[in-house]
């Protein structure tokens, strides 16, 4: 409501809702909101006032004003509760009804209307008393325009204060008077002019006579007037029209005849100064005249005047009597006819002084020299030797002269952050055309730094690119720009882009750039106008001050506007002090690059393949910019002055943990430090490389080498030391972390092709993927390899080199996967690694104390973990144990220990140690003193490469451990520290770096360990969770934990997920339930979710059940209906979960059907246990007949009632989720994911191995219904009675493993009696199955019963032809829409020609291949999702071999033999490189057929030259020119597929 804030801070909206609730009729409320009545304005209105200007009746009028003051004494009496009573507000209330008020205006002289004066005393007071507090209590002194002086580029501000009025000082200063003119300045062109004639007159003859300079102001509040602002404030008079005032000084030959002349040498024209109100639009100016009475036009004489007046009753203007006035004080009064003698008598004394004081303001000596340089090297570096290199500039600056354009080598070093640019030109002929030459920007306007819906201030920055390319705003528009961004005025601007403006500012510095990380820089090189100086007032306003504002002008004329407004919110001395004024842009250029450290914008060389170089220019180099791109000279720039300032800095930030850089190398090769010490691993991986450029061996256009290492082992080193030491021979660069696969690979083959002639004569790119898993190196391993192809480039040429540096808790374990890739490094240190480290720690040694160079001389001593305790337990010896700081320790420890590669920012321990150094040169010093000596020996200070934001991290996750380990202690416990650490709200509530904290802070709550990621072990919850769980036995402190998480963050759905599964672990079943609905309800389409609540109802139901079991109670309907209760909830569950997952096209969660079945085999178990089922001699039979028909036992019906609808289709849904898995698994390889990611999303029970599962679950599926027979059939004890129905004999094939094409195709891997069972499995089907109107679904499993044993016995009795099968196939649906893809699947295999068939008969089966084929490929789009290929790799059943008929078709299982004995990982390799295809063994078997490649496409040959297209399996062997080709054909749920491409010679 408006009422609860103050009147005075109503908006126009706010008034008009308060005269709607006092009765108001709505036209007066209009017209008030049209004319902008604010708080402000209402409480100044008047009767009068409102009847005049907006033709109000007295009776709406007088109840406006009454009810106002009303509400203003209300407001008082709230405020001032021990002065005030309601009793008196009552009274007064009474009072303001029944009593008439009376009003009156009293006018000044200036004709400014006072406050309206109420008959009521009591309520007068009150109200001036309301009034006086609605004042600003705080207003900036501001200083008038230069004397007499043009002064174009000065402004004033509105609400600035000038000093007070004066009187004449010497003679020279001038004297000041103030005239508010609001009233007058609306009056009529002859009343104005009258008015402001009088005054100025009246002015100028008291400054003449009096022989002083004067200005009077027009627009500035006297000491006479309004009460809501104070004496000298700006407050501005609009001006229609200048010729107004301009023309009434022509009064003075009327006023003054005699010396009229004089008068117009003395006083100056009006000047029209602006007033900038920072948040309004309205333009008004400060109307200033000038008196200069020159002692060579007054000597001698005195000045009458005879002012105008507009007399009202005559309608004209009339003189009045003449008058001597002179200045007395800071007024000016006429001259006593008793003092007129004596005034007149002392004119040759006032001339005297005049004359002497003009002499004396030309004598003056010119001011020392100010040492401008000194003052810009000191802004620029914060008072340092050198600009600090990571340190962010923000640009501020308005059009360029071109000479100037020429004088800017020092901005294109610098770290330019953004730059705000108000020339519209300037990407055609300013500053942003210049800087693009040489780097590379961003074109924006402020608009675009709107963040919108829920999208992150990280997400934000890297969908804007602010760290890697400069952003140029354009806050004026863009000329060149074809969009609706064209230029404006200063209103306009004002009116609709300042508020942009404001947002981006702040933004910028309020969520992206923490204090103490940028400068801001004015660079002011034409005339100022408004839209830059508002936007100095923002960042004045956001950056909490002037520490990190320079402001650098070459003009002192231009410096002149700025000056006046700027004094109004950091006063003249400090503004003066951040500012450089009159130096010129090539004395700054040449100042300033003596404190950069580069030398001069340098020039980068890549090595090219006829082994010279090229120049890598800047501003495509930063077009690269998810790679860190490695140059021939890298480094070469660096000044003398930065190696001799930090070298020793560099070296022993190094050594003490810091993550390796290129300087450290470059330091090395130049003998400025001692070598970086190689280890033994850097041998193997050189020969590794080596080995991959130098084969013979036909390869993958993308190799791989891995580097496994345990943290801190020196991984990171070796991998970038084979990048220094190869920059010259290949193109290497590093790969950003933080940029999406796509923009990598368009990069990488981006850098391979720069400045090379032809793309099939470039070096290879070594490309260091640092941290990342499997799944992010096979998805850049397919980007690259679809790029190569696309070039065309030919098969067999090496293009890229992926070098993977992974983290390992086992790294030798890992390497032993793939020895020809992998290299292991372990804390362990061969004997020759143990010389080298002894020999360089006794020179480190010399140079440093061991506790600065902590990590080295810990990997010397091979991280032994008693003196990792020793060292910990010396370093806390004498530590505060309850400081802030040692507090801040074991927060930094405790994610350390448990996040790899986490810290925090040291803007948040700012933050939390209340830190408040401002000035940048102290801050990092300061900051570290107050961490304390231990913090400084064990917190390593990171800064981000790609934002340079400093953060802190523990030098070692060991050290971390024991440090925690140590700090703890046996009293405290890792749980309350990490309670502690979620309840620091400062922690959470600082916004820099907010999204980094909080994703290490859910990390340490939410993610599971996996081996895959390099953990030691899986973990079914977080390693935090785990430990806690541990050392407490019990999950209530585990649980307390998760919950204060879940308000942490928000009510995070996955934290709750996280509780549920605590719960339910602990068989807390009901809290589990309530945990699981929670994070369901925060997100209903999430399928893991959803799969975790149906996982606690399993959970449940598996607990019932063993309690059922272990419990002597009767197995009763009664007693067991809660149990299938919970089973058919489970269901339910897992039935929405199947269907969320159906509608997420960019995840395939199969978990649902998985845990179906698991939960329907547990509920049939449960219920044949039952004591009526298996008691009884017909009990299996009852069972079946109750599941399977209308019948309901009466043991069951009451107790049972509610479940017998979802009974008795349990057979029926278990059957589909079967027979799902199913076609799921016919369609995708099952050994991608061996190493793939994990998540917070990751399935509760993972199935291992889903084709053994399938085949055994179907199996026991079956059993339950077909027990009686089944039995006997496999012991073939007796022949197939002929009593069985169809259901039984379907159920019977299910127990015998054909239920489903995956259990039948299992029996190829799984021999046992395999034959035997497919025979009797043939014997249940009709013998003749066109007659016997079989589904769809037993025509596929009979045909693939045919197929496969055929693959294990080719002579078995029970076959039958080739023909005959494909007779069976034309009973599937003619509509192939209508087609099971199991169906269409067996039409491409059964239908593929025969060689001795005729062109007619090959012709007629190709179109029935086609016709599958093409609805294949539909069917497999929608499996498939937009889940990229890589991970969902489609599966290949058969291949094509020599034989005919049945013979012809080879399953994957033959090949075997060829890939035995090697990892998954490596067999994919060696089939992917074609190696495997070279086997004689497969020559025999496969069958090769003849094709063609056109436009990358393959063809199959057929009759008459048909059009075939055949899919490549590996899109790189396909021949980027028109070919004759040869392939092996494969068989998959696409359609046919092509191995193994050779061009026909």
């Amino acid at each position: 409501m408006a009422e609860e804030q103050p009147p005075k801070n109503w908006n126009e909206s706010q008034v008009s809702t308060w005269l709607r609730s006092i009765g108001v009729k709505e036209p007066y409320i209009k017209k008030l909101y049209d004319e902008e009545v604010d708080g402000q304005i209402l409480l100044a209105l008047t009767v009068d006032f409102l009847k005049e200007r907006f033709g109000m009746k007295l009776g709406p009028a007088h109840l406006i004003i009454q009810k106002r003051d009303g509400l203003i004494n209300s407001k008082q009496q709230h405020q001032q509760k021990n002065k005030a009573s309601s009793g008196k507000k009552t009274e007064l209330d009474k009072k303001g009804t029944n009593e008439e008020s009376v009003t009156f205006s009293v006018k000044t002289s200036e004709g400014l209307p006072t406050k309206n004066v109420l008959t009521d005393q009591n309520t007068q007071k009150e109200t001036k008393n309301t009034l006086e507090q609605s004042v600003l209590t705080s207003k900036e002194d501001c200083r008038p325009r230069p004397f007499d002086q043009e002064a174009a580029d000065f402004i004033y501000v509105k609400h600035g204060v000038m000093q007070p009025e004066s009187g004449a000082f010497d003679l020279i200063s001038p004297c000041h008077e103030y005239k508010s003119f609001t009233v007058a300045a609306d009056l009529d062109r002859t009343r104005l002019q009258a008015k402001f004639a009088k005054e100025v007159l009246k002015f100028a003859i008291g400054c003449m006579n009096i022989r002083s300079n004067g200005t009077i102001h027009f627009g500035v509040v006297d000491s006479k007037e309004n009460t809501e602002y104070v004496h000298g404030e700006i407050i501005g008079v609009p001006v229609k029209d200048k010729d107004i005032y301009v023309d009434a000084l022509d009064y003075v030959e009327r006023s003054v005849s005699s010396d009229a002349e004089h008068v117009r040498q003395c006083v100056r024209p009006p000047r029209f100064i602006e007033v900038m109100d920072k948040h309004g639009a309205e333009k008004s100016f400060v109307v200033e005249v000038d008196i200069v009475p020159l002692i060579s036009i007054v000597k001698n004489k005195v000045y009458a005047v005879r002012l105008p007046n507009f007399k009202e009753s005559t309608n004209k203007v009339e003189l009045e009597k003449q008058a001597i006035l002179r200045r007395v004080g800071s007024k000016t009064e006429p001259v006593n006819e008793q003092v007129l003698g004596d005034f007149y008598h002392r004119v040759q004394d006032r001339d005297a002084q005049r004359e002497e004081a003009e002499k004396k303001q030309f004598l003056f000596s010119p001011g020392n020299c100010q040492d401008l340089g000194r003052k810009l090297k000191m802004f620029m570096t914060s008072g340092k030797k050198l600009i600090e290199k990571g340190k962010w500039f923000i640009l501020v600056t308005n059009k360029f002269k071109p000479e100037d354009l020429d004088s800017l080598n020092w901005l294109l070093n610098m770290n330019l952050f953004c730059v705000f640019d108000f020339d519209p030109d300037s990407k055609v002929s300013g500053l942003c055309s210049r800087y693009l030459e040489c780097h590379a920007a961003n074109m924006h306007f402020p608009q675009d730094y709107r963040m919108c819906g829920d999208k992150t201030v990280q997400e934000f920055t890297i969908h804007m690119h602010l760290f890697e390319q400069t952003s140029w705003i354009f806050c004026n528009g863009r000329n060149d720009f074809k969009g609706d961004e064209s230029p404006c005025d200063e209103m306009t601007w004002i009116k609709t882009k300042m508020t942009f403006l404001r947002e981006c500012v702040s933004l910028i510095c309020k969520q992206i750039l923490p204090k103490g990380t940028f400068q801001v820089i004015f660079l002011l090189t034409s005339p100022v106008e408004k839209p830059l100086l508002h936007t100095f007032n923002e960042f004045f306003t956001d950056m909490n001050g002037h520490e990190d504002i320079i402001c650098i002008c070459e003009s002192e004329k231009y410096f002149e506007k700025w000056q006046s407004f700027a004094e109004g919110s950091c006063g003249t001395e400090v503004l003066n002090n951040f500012s450089v004024v009159g130096m010129k842009m090539s004395h700054i250029d040449a100042t300033l690059q003596q404190i950069q450290h580069v030398t001069t914008l340098n020039s980068k060389y890549l090595p090219v393949y006829v082994k010279g170089t090229c120049l890598l220019q800047t501003h495509l180099e930063e077009q690269m910019y998810s790679l860190e791109i490695l140059t021939v000279n890298h480094c070469n720039e660096t000044s003398k002055d930065f190696i001799s300032e930090e070298k020793a800095n560099i070296e022993q930030k190094f050594y003490h943990g810091g993550k390796v850089n290129w300087l450290n190398f470059w330091l090395a090769d130049h003998g400025h430090v001692g070598e970086v010490i190689k280890r033994d691993a850097y041998d193997e991986l050189s020969k590794l490389l080596n080995s991959a450029l130098r084969s013979s061996v036909v390869h993958s256009p993308v190799d791989r080498i891995t580097i496994y290492h345990h943290p801190g082992s020196g991984g990171s080193t070796v991998a970038r030391q084979l990048l220094w030491n190869n920059r010259r021979e290949l193109r290497c660069a590093v790969v950003k972390a933080s940029y999406s696969v796509g923009d990598v690979a368009r990069h990488a083959v981006e850098l391979r092709e720069y400045e090379e002639k032809d793309p099939q004569r470039c070096l290879p790119v070594l490309l260091l993927i640092e941290d990342q898993g499997q799944e992010y190196l096979d998805e850049l391993r397919n980007e690259l390899e679809v790029a190569i192809n696309t070039k065309q480039i030919q098969n067999g040429t090496l293009c890229f080199i992926l070098l993977s540096c992974r983290r390992s808790h086992d790294p030798e374990r890992k390497c032993q996967e793939s020895l020809l890739q992998n290299v292991s490094i372990t804390h362990k240190l061969s004997p020759q690694e143990k010389k080298k480290f002894f020999e360089k720690r006794e020179d480190l040694e010399q140079q440093y104390e061991p506790d600065f160079i902590l990590t080295f001389v810990l990997m010397s001593e091979e991280f032994d973990v008693k003196y990792i305790q020793e060292f910990v337990t010396n370093l806390l010896q004498d530590i505060d144990r309850q400081s802030a700081s040692t507090r801040l320790i074991q927060y930094v420890a405790l994610l350390n220990t448990y996040v790899p590669n986490s810290f925090i920012s040291q803007s948040h321990c700012e933050a939390f140690l209340t830190f408040t150094v401002h000035l940048e040169r102290f801050r990092q010093r300061e900051f570290e003193k107050a961490l304390g000596p231990q913090a400084k020996l064990v917190l390593l200070h990171l800064r981000d490469e790609k934002t340079h934001i400093n953060s802190i991290r523990i030098i070692h996750p060991l050290v971390a451990k024991e440090i925690l380990l140590q700090l703890l202690g046996k009293e405290n416990t890792q749980s309350s520290l990490a309670m502690d650490f979620l309840r620091e709200d400062v922690l959470f509530e600082h916004r820099f770096g907010r999204d980094e904290f909080l994703l290490h802070l859910r990390t340490l709550f939410i993610k599971r360990s996996q081996i895959s990621k390099g953990d030691k072990r899986k973990t079914l919850f977080s390693p935090l969770i785990e430990q806690v769980l541990k050392d407490t036995y019990l999950p209530d402190t585990a649980i307390d934990l998760l919950k204060e998480a879940f308000q942490r963050f928000h009510h995070d759905a996955f934290v709750a997920q996280q509780l549920a599964r605590l719960y339910y672990t602990y068989e807390r079943f009901e809290e589990a339930k309530i945990w699981a609905e929670t994070a369901a309800r925060k997100q209903p389409n999430n399928s893991y979710i959803l799969d975790t609540k149906g996982q606690v109802y399993r959970k449940w139901f598996q607990a019932k059940c063993k309690a059922l079991d272990s419990q002597s109670v009767p197995k009763t309907a009664h007693n067991m209906a809660d149990a299938v209760g919970t089973a058919l909830k489970a269901l339910e569950c897992f039935h929405e979960c199947e269907k969320a997952a159906a509608a997420d096209r960019e995840d395939a969660n199969n978990s649902g059907y998985f845990s179906e079945v698991e939960v329907g085999m547990g509920l049939l178990k449960l219920i044949s246990s039952m004591d009526a089922f298996a008691e009884k001699t017909n009990g299996h039979a009852e069972f079946m007949k109750y599941l399977i028909t209308d019948y309901i036992p009466k043991e069951v019906e009451e107790a049972w009632q509610p479940f017998h609808e979802s009974l008795k289709i349990l057979h029926q849904t278990m059957k589909n989720a079967l027979e799902w898995i199913s076609e799921d698994l016919s369609y995708f390889q099952t050994d991608i994911a061996a190493d793939e990611e994990e998540t917070h999303e990751s399935i509760e029970e993972k199935i291992g191995q889903p084709l053994v599962w399938l085949a055994r679950r179907s199996v026991e599926y079956g059993k339950y219904f077909s027990e009686v027979y089944a039995n006997t059939l496999k012991k073939l004890e007796q022949s197939v009675p002929s009593s069985l129905t169809p259901f039984q004999k379907r159920m019977i094939i299910y127990h015998l493993g054909g239920g489903n094409i995956t259990s039948i195709l299992s029996k190829l891997t799984d021999q046992r009696d395999a034959i035997r069972f497919l025979e009797t499995i043939l014997s249940l089907y009709p013998s003749d199955l066109k007659r016997a109107k079989c589904s769809q679904r037993d025509i596929i499993n009979y045909i693939f019963t045919q197929i496969t044993l055929n693959c294990l016995s080719p002579q078995n009795k029970s076959l039958v032809p080739l023909k005959d099968l494909q007779a069976l196939c034309h009973h599937f649906p003619s509509n192939k829409r209508n087609c099971l893809p199991n169906a269409l699947f067996l039409l491409t295999l059964l239908f593929w020609p025969e060689d001795d068939d005729n062109d007619q008969e090959k012709e007629r089966k190709y179109e029935i291949v086609q016709s599958a084929v093409e609805h294949l490929d539909r069917g497999y789009r929608g499996k498939k999702k937009d889940i990229p290929q890589r991970k969902r790799r489609i599966y290949t059943h058969f291949f094509l071999g020599t034989g005919i008929g049945l013979d012809k078709f080879v399953h994957k299982k033959k090949f075997e033999s060829v890939t035995k004995g090697f990892s998954v990982l490596e067999k994919r390799m060696k089939w992917f490189r074609g190696e495997a295809w070279k086997k004689p063994q497969l020559a025999k078997m496969l069958k090769t057929v003849s094709g063609w490649t056109q436009d990358g496409d393959v063809y199959l040959e057929c009759p008459e030259k048909k059009n075939f297209r055949i899919l490549p399996l590996h899109v790189l062997s396909v021949p980027h020119g028109n070919e004759n080709i040869t392939f092996y054909l494969g068989f998959t749920f696409r359609g046919p597929v092509a191995y193994n491409i050779v061009v026909k010679t």
